[in-house]
């Protein structure tokens, strides 16, 4: 039987917008990690989706994201199965608010 497809959304954030500018930045490492996760799920049918959610030179004290809030939306709308987030600890996207409010949320390690 094959598993049920899982649509993953994947989620970046950088509180400081330093090093953003460069070619390959800390969103982009954190967007491969979640990728890799995501794909070694894919026995589970998760599907990372093509949208980009980042949001560099954000602080996780606000709730004030434009990429959060797109993603929140998405979710609403029934487009996303499962939020996936790299962070060095759980509490860490706890403190994030991305515990808030989204749904199914897996933390990349």
């Amino acid at each position: 039987m094959t598993a049920p497809r899982r649509r993953c959304a994947l989620y970046t954030r950088k509180s400081s917008d330093e090093g953003l500018d460069q070619e390959f930045n800390s969103l982009d490492a954190q967007r491969e990690a979640c990728a890799a996760y995501v794909k070694s799920q894919s026995g589970e049918g998760w599907k990372a989706l093509p949208d980009h959610y980042d949001d560099g030179g954000f602080s996780g004290g606000t709730m004030e994201r434009p990429a959060l809030r797109g993603l929140m939306a998405d979710v609403v709308a029934g487009k996303i199965d499962i939020v996936v987030v790299y962070t060095p600890s759980p509490a860490e996207a706890e403190f994030d608010g991305l515990t808030a409010g989204l749904g199914t949320i897996q933390l990349c390690p």
